[in-house]
C-alpha cells in the first residue's frame, strides 16, 4: 500500500471514528446532532475532494516528468544507434577502399 493509499485510509478511518463516538457521547437532540453530524460530513467531503485533487496535480506532475525523461531516453538512444550506423557505414568503406591481396 502506497503512502498515498495509507494516508487516505486513515483520514477517512479517522473521520468515521471521530464521528462514530461523537454520536455516542452527545449530549444533544436527535436534530442538532443530525445537523453538526451532516456539517461534519460536509466538511470531511470537502477535505477529501481537495486532497484528490492534490494528488491529481501531483499525479500529473509525475506523470509529465515521466514522459520528459522517456523522451530523454529514446531521443539519446536514437543519438546513439545513428552514430553506429555512421561509424558501421564508415567501416564498411574502410574495408571496400582497402586493397584485395
Amino acid at each position: 500500500m502506497s503512502k498515498t493509499e495509507s494516508f487516505l485510509t486513515g483520514l477517512i478511518t479517522g473521520a468515521l471514528a471521530g464521528s462514530i463516538i461523537a454520536l455516542l457521547y452527545a449530549p444533544d437532540t436527535g436534530t442538532n446532532t443530525r445537523k453538526k453530524l451532516s456539517y461534519q460530513v460536509s466538511h470531511y467531503r470537502d477535505e477529501l475532494v481537495d486532497l484528490i485533487g492534490e494528488l491529481q496535480k501531483e499525479k500529473d506532475k509525475l506523470m509529465s516528468e515521466a514522459k520528459e525523461k522517456g523522451e530523454k531516453v529514446v531521443s539519446e538512444a536514437k543519438k546513439k544507434a545513428d552514430d553506429l550506423i555512421k561509424e558501421a557505414e564508415h567501416l564498411l568503406q574502410t574495408i571496400d577502399q582497402t586493397p584485395k591481396a
